[in-house]
Protein backbone atom coordinates (compact mmCIF):
# COMPACT_ATOMS: atom_id res chain seq x y z
CA UNK A 1 0.00 0.00 0.00
CA UNK A 2 1.25 3.49 -0.57
CA UNK A 3 1.60 5.84 1.90
CA UNK A 4 -0.07 9.16 1.60
CA UNK A 5 2.12 12.04 0.19
CA UNK A 6 2.48 15.09 2.07
CA UNK A 7 3.94 17.06 -0.37
CA UNK A 8 3.31 20.54 -1.33
CA UNK A 9 0.46 19.70 -3.52
CA UNK A 10 -0.48 17.55 -0.81
CA UNK A 11 -5.00 18.44 0.07
CA UNK A 12 -4.98 20.39 -2.62
CA UNK A 13 -5.76 17.67 -5.75
CA UNK A 14 -5.43 14.37 -3.90
CA UNK A 15 -9.38 13.63 -2.76
CA UNK A 16 -8.17 10.94 -0.27
CA UNK A 17 -5.80 13.81 1.46
CA UNK A 18 -7.37 14.19 5.33
CA UNK A 19 -5.77 17.32 5.40
CA UNK A 20 -8.22 18.58 2.60
CA UNK A 21 -11.19 18.59 5.10
CA UNK A 22 -9.05 20.41 8.26
CA UNK A 23 -10.03 24.40 6.53
CA UNK A 24 -12.25 26.41 7.48
CA UNK A 25 -15.21 26.10 6.22
CA UNK A 26 -14.75 22.10 3.94
CA UNK A 27 -17.04 20.23 5.54
CA UNK A 28 -19.79 22.72 4.92
CA UNK A 29 -18.37 22.93 1.53
CA UNK A 30 -18.55 19.37 0.91
CA UNK A 31 -21.61 18.50 2.21
CA UNK A 32 -23.51 21.41 0.34
CA UNK A 33 -22.32 19.52 -2.60
CA UNK A 34 -23.97 16.37 -1.70
CA UNK A 35 -27.34 18.05 -1.46
CA UNK A 36 -30.35 15.75 -2.68
CA UNK A 37 -32.04 16.80 -5.79
CA UNK A 38 -35.79 15.01 -5.03
CA UNK A 39 -36.48 17.56 -2.23
CA UNK A 40 -36.29 20.88 -4.13
CA UNK A 41 -36.82 20.21 -7.75
CA UNK A 42 -37.74 24.04 -8.43
CA UNK A 43 -35.39 25.93 -10.61
CA UNK A 44 -32.57 28.44 -9.01
CA UNK A 45 -29.61 28.03 -6.97
CA UNK A 46 -28.65 24.74 -5.56
CA UNK A 47 -30.77 23.54 -2.97
CA UNK A 48 -29.62 22.40 0.34
CA UNK A 49 -31.32 20.19 2.45
CA UNK A 50 -32.72 21.20 5.94
CA UNK A 51 -30.37 19.03 7.87
CA UNK A 52 -27.58 20.59 6.33
CA UNK A 53 -29.17 24.34 7.94
CA UNK A 54 -29.30 22.66 11.22
CA UNK A 55 -26.92 23.89 14.00
CA UNK A 56 -24.14 22.16 14.78
CA UNK A 57 -22.30 21.81 18.51
CA UNK A 58 -18.54 21.93 19.00
CA UNK A 59 -17.53 18.76 19.31
CA UNK A 60 -13.92 18.88 18.95
CA UNK A 61 -12.26 19.12 15.52
CA UNK A 62 -15.69 18.11 13.63
CA UNK A 63 -19.31 18.67 13.77
CA UNK A 64 -22.46 16.45 13.89
CA UNK A 65 -25.96 17.89 13.15
CA UNK A 66 -28.64 17.13 15.83
CA UNK A 67 -31.63 16.43 13.51
CA UNK A 68 -31.36 15.48 9.86
CA UNK A 69 -34.81 14.14 9.18
CA UNK A 70 -37.03 16.39 6.81
CA UNK A 71 -40.69 16.39 7.45
CA UNK A 72 -41.87 19.21 5.34
CA UNK A 73 -40.20 17.33 2.61
CA UNK A 74 -42.34 14.19 3.72
CA UNK A 75 -45.49 16.06 3.51
CA UNK A 76 -44.89 17.69 0.03
CA UNK A 77 -43.95 14.32 -1.51
CA UNK A 78 -46.44 12.14 -0.18
CA UNK A 79 -49.89 14.89 -0.34
CA UNK A 80 -48.57 17.36 -3.13
CA UNK A 81 -48.06 20.38 -0.24
CA UNK A 82 -45.36 23.34 -1.33
CA UNK A 83 -42.99 23.46 1.19
CA UNK A 84 -41.49 26.91 1.09
CA UNK A 85 -38.20 27.45 -0.87
CA UNK A 86 -35.46 27.70 2.19
CA UNK A 87 -31.88 29.58 1.18
CA UNK A 88 -29.04 27.79 2.00
CA UNK A 89 -26.75 28.66 4.48
CA UNK A 90 -23.05 29.47 3.80
CA UNK A 91 -19.87 29.44 5.92
CA UNK A 92 -19.54 32.90 4.10
CA UNK A 93 -22.46 34.74 5.38
CA UNK A 94 -21.31 36.17 9.09
CA UNK A 95 -23.94 35.43 11.77
CA UNK A 96 -26.04 37.86 12.98
CA UNK A 97 -24.99 38.11 16.65
CA UNK A 98 -21.72 36.46 17.47
CA UNK A 99 -22.90 36.35 20.81
CA UNK A 100 -26.31 34.40 20.16
CA UNK A 101 -26.08 30.89 19.25
CA UNK A 102 -27.53 30.23 16.19
CA UNK A 103 -31.17 27.97 16.35
CA UNK A 104 -31.93 24.43 15.50
CA UNK A 105 -35.03 23.65 12.98
CA UNK A 106 -36.90 20.51 14.17
CA UNK A 107 -40.38 19.43 12.76
CA UNK A 108 -40.90 22.95 11.61
CA UNK A 109 -39.89 25.24 14.01
CA UNK A 110 -36.99 26.97 14.81
CA UNK A 111 -35.69 26.30 18.49
CA UNK A 112 -33.52 28.75 19.90
CA UNK A 113 -30.97 26.60 22.28
CA UNK A 114 -31.58 29.33 25.42
CA UNK A 115 -35.49 29.98 24.74
CA UNK A 116 -38.84 28.45 23.53
CA UNK A 117 -39.69 27.13 20.62
CA UNK A 118 -41.16 29.49 18.31
CA UNK A 119 -43.08 28.64 14.78
CA UNK A 120 -40.91 29.12 11.73
CA UNK A 121 -42.24 31.71 9.57
CA UNK A 122 -43.28 30.43 5.76
CA UNK A 123 -43.12 32.60 2.78
CA UNK A 124 -46.93 32.83 1.06
CA UNK A 125 -46.89 31.34 -2.19
CA UNK A 126 -46.64 33.65 -5.49
CA UNK A 127 -50.05 34.03 -6.98
CA UNK A 128 -49.57 32.87 -10.77
CA UNK A 129 -49.02 35.58 -13.55
CA UNK A 130 -49.25 36.13 -17.17
CA UNK A 131 -49.27 32.75 -18.78
CA UNK A 132 -49.23 30.86 -15.80
CA UNK A 133 -52.36 32.26 -15.28
CA UNK A 134 -54.22 31.87 -18.00
CA UNK A 135 -52.76 28.00 -18.26
CA UNK A 136 -54.58 27.40 -15.03
CA UNK A 137 -57.86 28.16 -16.53
CA UNK A 138 -61.02 27.66 -14.80
CA UNK A 139 -59.79 23.93 -13.97
CA UNK A 140 -57.36 25.19 -11.08
CA UNK A 141 -58.52 23.73 -7.91
CA UNK A 142 -57.60 24.30 -4.07
CA UNK A 143 -55.64 21.35 -2.93
CA UNK A 144 -57.38 18.63 -1.94
CA UNK A 145 -57.04 17.46 2.14
CA UNK A 146 -54.53 14.73 3.35
CA UNK A 147 -56.49 11.55 2.42
CA UNK A 148 -57.68 9.36 5.99
CA UNK A 149 -56.37 5.85 5.96
CA UNK A 150 -52.66 4.05 5.28
CA UNK A 151 -50.34 4.04 2.52
CA UNK A 152 -51.94 2.75 0.38
CA UNK A 153 -54.60 5.02 0.23
CA UNK A 154 -52.28 7.99 0.57
CA UNK A 155 -50.17 7.00 -2.73
CA UNK A 156 -53.79 5.85 -4.54
CA UNK A 157 -54.90 9.64 -3.78
CA UNK A 158 -51.55 10.88 -5.28
CA UNK A 159 -51.77 8.93 -8.46
CA UNK A 160 -55.24 10.50 -8.80
CA UNK A 161 -54.19 13.76 -7.82
CA UNK A 162 -52.96 14.81 -11.07
CA UNK A 163 -56.16 14.18 -13.58
CA UNK A 164 -57.34 16.70 -15.36
CA UNK A 165 -61.25 16.74 -14.13
CA UNK A 166 -63.49 17.06 -17.59
CA UNK A 167 -64.83 19.92 -18.48
CA UNK A 168 -68.74 20.85 -17.90
CA UNK A 169 -70.76 20.01 -20.95
CA UNK A 170 -72.66 23.51 -21.94
CA UNK A 171 -76.37 23.14 -21.61
CA UNK A 172 -79.31 24.59 -23.83
CA UNK A 173 -79.34 27.63 -21.20
CA UNK A 174 -75.66 28.39 -22.43
CA UNK A 175 -75.93 28.49 -25.90
CA UNK A 176 -75.53 31.29 -27.76
CA UNK A 177 -79.43 32.58 -29.46
CA UNK A 178 -80.18 31.80 -32.50
CA UNK A 179 -79.61 34.36 -35.17
CA UNK A 180 -83.20 35.43 -36.41
CA UNK A 181 -84.00 34.06 -40.15
CA UNK A 182 -84.57 36.91 -42.99
CA UNK A 183 -87.61 36.65 -44.88
CA UNK A 184 -86.24 34.85 -48.00
CA UNK A 185 -84.55 32.04 -45.14
CA UNK A 186 -88.01 31.79 -43.46
CA UNK A 187 -89.70 31.83 -47.01
CA UNK A 188 -87.33 28.91 -47.80
CA UNK A 189 -87.93 26.46 -44.68
CA UNK A 190 -91.46 26.45 -44.79
CA UNK A 191 -91.32 25.40 -48.50
CA UNK A 192 -89.21 22.69 -47.48
CA UNK A 193 -90.86 21.59 -44.60
CA UNK A 194 -94.28 20.83 -46.94
CA UNK A 195 -94.75 17.61 -48.69
CA UNK A 196 -93.72 16.75 -52.36
CA UNK A 197 -96.71 16.06 -54.74
CA UNK A 198 -95.24 12.84 -54.85
CA UNK A 199 -95.54 12.13 -51.01
CA UNK A 200 -99.37 13.47 -50.87
CA UNK A 201 -100.42 11.39 -53.25
CA UNK A 202 -98.54 8.31 -52.15
CA UNK A 203 -100.06 9.10 -48.98
CA UNK A 204 -103.62 9.59 -50.26
CA UNK A 205 -103.39 5.96 -52.07
CA UNK A 206 -102.01 4.33 -48.78
CA UNK A 207 -105.14 5.93 -47.39
CA UNK A 208 -107.06 4.71 -49.71
CA UNK A 209 -105.70 1.30 -49.85
CA UNK A 210 -106.44 1.00 -46.46
CA UNK A 211 -110.29 2.08 -46.39
CA UNK A 212 -110.84 -0.08 -49.34
CA UNK A 213 -109.25 -2.90 -47.26
CA UNK A 214 -111.13 -2.43 -44.15
CA UNK A 215 -114.70 -2.18 -46.17
CA UNK A 216 -113.49 -5.86 -47.90
CA UNK A 217 -112.98 -7.22 -44.60
CA UNK A 218 -115.98 -5.90 -43.60
CA UNK A 219 -118.53 -6.82 -46.97
CA UNK A 220 -116.26 -10.66 -46.45
CA UNK A 221 -117.95 -10.33 -42.18
CA UNK A 222 -121.51 -9.37 -43.59
CA UNK A 223 -121.45 -12.27 -46.63
CA UNK A 224 -120.07 -14.83 -44.51
CA UNK A 225 -121.87 -14.06 -41.38
CA UNK A 226 -124.16 -12.14 -40.83
CA UNK A 227 -126.39 -12.79 -43.97
CA UNK A 228 -126.61 -16.30 -42.09
CA UNK A 229 -127.87 -15.12 -39.20
CA UNK A 230 -130.45 -13.35 -40.47
CA UNK A 231 -131.21 -15.82 -43.26
CA UNK A 232 -131.90 -18.22 -40.38
CA UNK A 233 -133.95 -15.66 -38.79
CA UNK A 234 -136.38 -15.24 -41.72
CA UNK A 235 -136.28 -18.85 -42.62
CA UNK A 236 -137.55 -20.04 -38.78
CA UNK A 237 -140.40 -17.28 -38.83
CA UNK A 238 -141.82 -18.57 -42.07
CA UNK A 239 -141.78 -21.83 -41.11
CA UNK A 240 -143.76 -21.44 -38.05
CA UNK A 241 -145.94 -19.22 -39.83
CA UNK A 242 -146.68 -22.22 -42.30
CA UNK A 243 -146.89 -24.47 -39.72
CA UNK A 244 -149.24 -22.21 -37.62
CA UNK A 245 -151.38 -21.46 -40.91
CA UNK A 246 -151.96 -25.55 -41.34
CA UNK A 247 -152.84 -25.41 -37.50
CA UNK A 248 -155.70 -22.95 -38.09
CA UNK A 249 -157.47 -25.62 -39.85
CA UNK A 250 -160.92 -26.25 -38.44
CA UNK A 251 -162.51 -29.56 -39.16
CA UNK A 252 -159.08 -31.19 -39.58
CA UNK A 253 -159.35 -31.83 -43.56
CA UNK A 254 -156.79 -31.45 -45.79
CA UNK A 255 -157.52 -29.28 -48.12
CA UNK A 256 -155.74 -29.15 -51.52
CA UNK A 257 -153.99 -25.55 -53.05
CA UNK A 258 -153.25 -25.45 -56.84
CA UNK A 259 -151.50 -22.06 -56.55
CA UNK A 260 -149.42 -19.94 -54.48
CA UNK A 261 -148.25 -16.23 -54.74
CA UNK A 262 -144.72 -15.98 -55.67
CA UNK A 263 -142.20 -15.94 -52.11
CA UNK A 264 -145.37 -17.66 -50.71
CA UNK A 265 -143.84 -20.50 -48.36
CA UNK A 266 -146.05 -23.86 -48.58
CA UNK A 267 -143.97 -26.62 -47.73
CA UNK A 268 -140.84 -27.38 -45.88
CA UNK A 269 -138.29 -29.77 -46.82
CA UNK A 270 -136.23 -32.38 -44.55
CA UNK A 271 -133.23 -33.45 -44.79
CA UNK A 272 -132.17 -35.75 -42.13
CA UNK A 273 -128.38 -36.73 -42.67
CA UNK A 274 -127.60 -32.76 -43.17
CA UNK A 275 -130.24 -31.42 -40.01
CA UNK A 276 -131.76 -29.11 -42.61
CA UNK A 277 -135.49 -27.89 -42.11
CA UNK A 278 -136.16 -25.34 -44.03
CA UNK A 279 -139.25 -23.77 -45.76
CA UNK A 280 -139.92 -23.83 -49.71
CA UNK A 281 -141.31 -20.82 -51.29
CA UNK A 282 -142.45 -20.43 -54.60
CA UNK A 283 -140.72 -18.89 -57.06
CA UNK A 284 -136.65 -18.53 -57.10
CA UNK A 285 -136.52 -15.50 -56.82
CA UNK A 286 -133.07 -13.98 -55.13
CA UNK A 287 -134.39 -11.44 -53.23
CA UNK A 288 -137.89 -12.58 -51.90
CA UNK A 289 -137.14 -16.59 -51.58
CA UNK A 290 -133.10 -17.58 -51.82
CA UNK A 291 -131.81 -14.46 -49.84
CA UNK A 292 -134.13 -15.58 -47.29
CA UNK A 293 -132.97 -18.49 -46.12
CA UNK A 294 -135.80 -20.23 -47.72
CA UNK A 295 -135.40 -23.13 -50.93
CA UNK A 296 -137.58 -22.27 -53.87
CA UNK A 297 -139.61 -23.67 -56.05
CA UNK A 298 -139.71 -24.19 -60.42
CA UNK A 299 -142.73 -23.10 -61.00
CA UNK A 300 -142.69 -19.59 -63.52
CA UNK A 301 -142.31 -20.84 -67.34
CA UNK A 302 -140.87 -22.06 -69.20
CA UNK A 303 -139.43 -23.53 -66.03
CA UNK A 304 -142.22 -24.06 -64.60
CA UNK A 305 -142.43 -28.14 -62.74
CA UNK A 306 -144.61 -30.53 -60.75
CA UNK A 307 -145.96 -30.18 -56.90
CA UNK A 308 -145.53 -33.26 -54.81
CA UNK A 309 -148.80 -34.30 -54.69
CA UNK A 310 -149.17 -34.88 -58.40
CA UNK A 311 -149.03 -38.26 -59.94
CA UNK A 312 -145.99 -37.44 -62.29
CA UNK A 313 -143.68 -35.03 -63.04
CA UNK A 314 -140.14 -33.76 -61.73
CA UNK A 315 -140.61 -31.74 -58.26
CA UNK A 316 -137.36 -29.17 -59.06
CA UNK A 317 -135.94 -27.05 -56.42
CA UNK A 318 -133.17 -24.43 -55.99
CA UNK A 319 -131.28 -22.89 -52.74
CA UNK A 320 -127.87 -21.28 -52.24
CA UNK A 321 -124.89 -23.67 -51.20
CA UNK A 322 -122.96 -20.84 -49.38
CA UNK A 323 -123.97 -17.77 -47.55
CA UNK A 324 -128.00 -16.21 -46.46
CA UNK A 325 -129.15 -19.43 -44.49
CA UNK A 326 -126.80 -21.80 -47.22
CA UNK A 327 -129.35 -25.08 -47.00
CA UNK A 328 -128.04 -26.73 -49.73
CA UNK A 329 -124.18 -26.68 -48.54
CA UNK A 330 -123.93 -29.93 -47.76
CA UNK A 331 -126.19 -31.85 -50.49
CA UNK A 332 -123.15 -33.35 -52.09
CA UNK A 333 -122.72 -35.65 -49.15
CA UNK A 334 -125.82 -37.41 -49.75
CA UNK A 335 -125.02 -41.00 -50.83
CA UNK A 336 -128.11 -43.21 -53.04
CA UNK A 337 -130.82 -44.45 -50.38
CA UNK A 338 -130.99 -41.11 -47.94
CA UNK A 339 -134.37 -40.13 -47.32
CA UNK A 340 -135.38 -36.38 -48.09
CA UNK A 341 -139.19 -35.57 -47.19
CA UNK A 342 -141.28 -32.76 -47.93
CA UNK A 343 -143.86 -31.90 -45.53
CA UNK A 344 -147.06 -30.09 -46.51
CA UNK A 345 -150.79 -29.25 -46.13
CA UNK A 346 -151.99 -32.89 -46.93
CA UNK A 347 -149.41 -35.03 -46.44
CA UNK A 348 -145.24 -36.00 -46.27
CA UNK A 349 -143.79 -37.27 -49.37
CA UNK A 350 -140.53 -39.01 -48.79
CA UNK A 351 -137.98 -38.96 -51.55
CA UNK A 352 -134.52 -41.42 -51.61
CA UNK A 353 -131.64 -40.00 -53.53
CA UNK A 354 -130.57 -41.84 -56.54
CA UNK A 355 -128.26 -39.67 -58.29
CA UNK A 356 -125.68 -36.92 -58.36
CA UNK A 357 -124.55 -34.46 -61.51
CA UNK A 358 -121.02 -33.52 -59.70
CA UNK A 359 -120.83 -30.34 -62.10
CA UNK A 360 -122.75 -29.13 -65.10
CA UNK A 361 -123.31 -25.92 -66.90
CA UNK A 362 -126.10 -23.34 -65.17
CA UNK A 363 -127.73 -22.97 -69.12
CA UNK A 364 -128.61 -26.92 -69.03
CA UNK A 365 -132.10 -26.47 -67.78
CA UNK A 366 -133.00 -30.76 -69.33
CA UNK A 367 -131.86 -31.73 -65.21
CA UNK A 368 -134.98 -30.01 -64.38
CA UNK A 369 -137.52 -31.74 -67.11
CA UNK A 370 -140.28 -34.29 -66.11
CA UNK A 371 -137.78 -37.07 -67.21
CA UNK A 372 -134.13 -35.21 -65.78
CA UNK A 373 -131.38 -36.28 -68.41
CA UNK A 374 -128.16 -37.46 -66.83
CA UNK A 375 -130.19 -38.80 -63.84
CA UNK A 376 -130.38 -42.42 -64.88
CA UNK A 377 -133.98 -42.42 -64.62
CA UNK A 378 -135.72 -43.57 -68.20
CA UNK A 379 -139.75 -43.36 -68.05
CA UNK A 380 -141.86 -40.77 -66.19
CA UNK A 381 -142.65 -40.81 -62.65
CA UNK A 382 -142.75 -38.93 -59.36
CA UNK A 383 -139.26 -37.64 -59.38
CA UNK A 384 -137.54 -34.45 -57.14
CA UNK A 385 -134.03 -32.06 -58.05
CA UNK A 386 -131.90 -30.24 -55.77
CA UNK A 387 -129.73 -27.53 -57.51
CA UNK A 388 -126.86 -25.49 -56.30
CA UNK A 389 -123.86 -23.18 -57.44
CA UNK A 390 -120.38 -24.98 -57.38
CA UNK A 391 -117.88 -24.85 -56.18
CA UNK A 392 -118.57 -22.64 -53.03
CA UNK A 393 -118.45 -19.06 -52.72
CA UNK A 394 -119.11 -19.33 -56.56
CA UNK A 395 -121.89 -19.61 -58.78
CA UNK A 396 -119.71 -20.66 -62.08
CA UNK A 397 -121.54 -24.28 -62.28
CA UNK A 398 -124.29 -26.20 -60.64
CA UNK A 399 -124.70 -29.31 -58.59
CA UNK A 400 -127.73 -31.79 -59.02
CA UNK A 401 -128.85 -33.78 -56.78
CA UNK A 402 -132.28 -36.61 -57.66
CA UNK A 403 -134.25 -38.47 -56.05
CA UNK A 404 -137.20 -40.70 -56.26
CA UNK A 405 -140.38 -40.78 -54.27
CA UNK A 406 -141.03 -44.13 -52.34
CA UNK A 407 -143.71 -42.97 -49.68
CA UNK A 408 -146.84 -40.74 -49.21
CA UNK A 409 -148.58 -40.87 -45.90
CA UNK A 410 -151.42 -38.31 -44.94
CA UNK A 411 -150.76 -36.13 -42.51
CA UNK A 412 -153.51 -37.42 -39.91
CA UNK A 413 -151.01 -40.82 -40.31
CA UNK A 414 -148.56 -38.85 -38.42
CA UNK A 415 -145.01 -38.44 -39.26
CA UNK A 416 -143.30 -41.09 -41.90
CA UNK A 417 -140.27 -43.42 -40.35
CA UNK A 418 -137.59 -40.96 -41.60
CA UNK A 419 -138.52 -38.24 -39.36
CA UNK A 420 -139.91 -40.14 -36.54
CA UNK A 421 -135.98 -41.53 -35.63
Amino acid sequence: MTPPRHGAGAGQDDPHDQRAYEDPGAFEAAVHRLADPLNDPLPGPEPVGPWQQASYEPQGPQQVPQEWYDPVGYQRDWYGQQSPVQQPLTPSQPAPDAGVEPATEVFGRIVPDDGPAVPAPRPEPEAPTGAAEAEAGADTAPPAPPPAGGRAERRRAAKGRGRRRPAPRAGPASAAPAKPMTRMEARRAAKAAKDSPAIVISRGIGELLITLGVLMLLFVTYQLWWTNVRADQIAGREAHKIQDDWARNDDNTPKKQEAFEPGQGFAIIHIPKLDVVTPIAEGTSKEKVLDRGMVGHYSEKPLKTAMPSDKQGNFALAGHRNTHGEPFRYINRLKPGDPIVVETREAYYTYEMTSVLPQTSPSNVSVIAPVPKHSGFTEPGRYITLTTCTPEFTSTYRLIVWGKMVDERPRSEGKPDALAD
